[in-house]
C-alpha cells in the first residue's frame, strides 16, 4: 500500500469512474486500475464493486474511503507543518546593495524570500560599492549585491555568484541631437561631456580602471565633467542639459515620464555590468543560508 493509491481511490470513490480518476492524476486508465486492484490485493478485500454501472464501493470500501481519508488529511497536515516550521524560522538577514539596484528585480527576489520565511527580517542597506565591499569583510552585512569594484571576489575567504549582466544605456537630455538614435556606440560620444557614474567612491578603483579601459578602447578619454556615485544627481544634471551620463540599465528601466531624459541603448559586447552577489564562506546563519539556498542556488554553503 503507499499513498499514491490511497489518492488514486478516493478519487475513484467519489467520482465514480476509473477514467475520471485516472484524468485527475493525467494517468492512464489501466494504469489506476491495476493500482486499485494491488491495493485490494495487499488487504485482501474487495473495495469496489466493478459490476454496477456506475461502479459501487463495496461495504468494506466505504470503510476503507473513510479512513483513506482520514490518512491523507494527516499526511497533508503532516507536510503543512513541516512547511510551517520552516517559515517559522526566526533571525535577521542584513543585504547591502549598490546605490540604484533598489530599481532591480531584487526587491521582487526579497519578497518572494519574506513570503516564504516571515520571521526572518531581512534589512536592506544602500552604500558605495567600496562600503558594501568593507561592510562586508567587517561583518556589516551578511551578502552584498554590488558591483566589483574592489575586486573582492579575488579574496580566497568570500563566495560569489554573478547575479546578471546588466546592459548599459546612454543618458540624454531630450533635445539631444543622438536623444532620436535606436542605439549608440561609445565612440559615438568621444566629444560629449560625461557626467561619470563611478562604481566606487576612491577614484581609480579596480572598477574606474575597467570603464576607463572601454573609454581606450573606443579611442579616446573621456571629457569627464562631473563624477559621483549616485544616479540620481546625475540624472538630475543629464535633465538640466549639463552633459550625459553611461549608467546600468538596472537604474532607468522603471523610471517613467522622466522630465527631460531619453535612455539610449549602448551597443557592444563589453557594454555591459556585472552584478554579484558575495558573502563570507565562513558565514553559516541560517537566515542567510536559506536565502542562498532559494534565491541563489544554494552555492558556498554545506548541507
Amino acid at each position: 500500500m503507499n499513498i499514491n493509491q490511497l489518492r488514486y481511490f478516493v478519487a475513484v470513490a467519489e467520482t465514480r469512474s476509473f477514467s475520471k480518476a485516472a484524468n485527475l492524476y493525467y494517468i492512464s486508465q489501466t494504469a489506476i486500475t491495476q493500482q486499485i486492484h494491488s491495493l485490494e490485493l495487499s488487504m485482501n478485500v474487495q473495495l469496489i464493486d466493478r459490476s454496477c454501472r456506475p461502479i459501487q464501493l463495496t461495504p468494506a470500501g466505504n470503510v476503507f474511503l473513510m479512513e483513506a481519508k482520514g490518512i491523507l488529511d494527516r499526511i497533508d497536515a503532516a507536510v503543512s507543518k513541516v512547511q510551517g516550521a520552516s517559515a517559522g524560522l526566526v533571525g535577521t538577514l542584513r543585504i547591502g546593495y549598490t546605490k540604484g539596484y533598489e530599481r532591480s528585480s531584487l526587491s521582487n527576489q526579497l519578497k518572494e524570500f519574506h513570503l516564504e520565511y516571515p520571521n526572518i527580517l531581512i534589512t536592506c542597506f544602500r552604500a558605495d560599492t567600496d562600503r558594501l565591499a568593507a561592510g562586508l569583510l567587517n561583518d556589516d552585512y551578511d551578502i552584498i549585491f554590488t558591483w566589483d569594484s574592489t575586486n573582492l571576489i579575488q579574496e580566497p575567504f568570500v563566495e560569489h555568484r554573478t547575479v546578471e549582466h546588466v546592459p548599459l544605456v546612454v543618458a540624454l537630455y531630450g533635445s539631444h541631437p543622438l536623444a532620436r538614435r535606436p542605439f549608440l556606440r561609445r565612440q559615438e560620444l568621444r566629444n560629449e561631456p560625461i557626467l561619470y557614474m563611478s562604481p566606487s567612491g576612491v577614484v581609480d578603483s579596480f572598477g574606474d580602471n575597467h570603464f576607463m579601459e572601454l573609454y581606450n578602447k573606443a579611442g579616446y578619454h573621456p571629457d569627464i565633467l562631473f563624477r559621483s556615485t549616485d544616479a540620481e544627481s546625475i540624472l538630475i544634471m543629464v535633465a538640466a542639459e549639463e552633459g550625459i551620463s553611461i549608467l546600468p540599465s538596472y537604474v532607468t528601466s522603471k523610471l517613467t515620464n522622466a522630465d527631460n531624459l531619453v535612455f539610449v541603448p549602448l551597443l557592444g559586447t563589453e557594454e555591459s555590468e556585472a552584478i554579484v552577489a558575495v558573502w563570507k564562506k565562513t558565514e553559516s546563519g541560517l537566515p542567510l543560508r536559506y536565502f542562498v539556498s532559494k534565491c541563489l542556488g544554494g552555492l558556498g554553503f554545506p548541507g
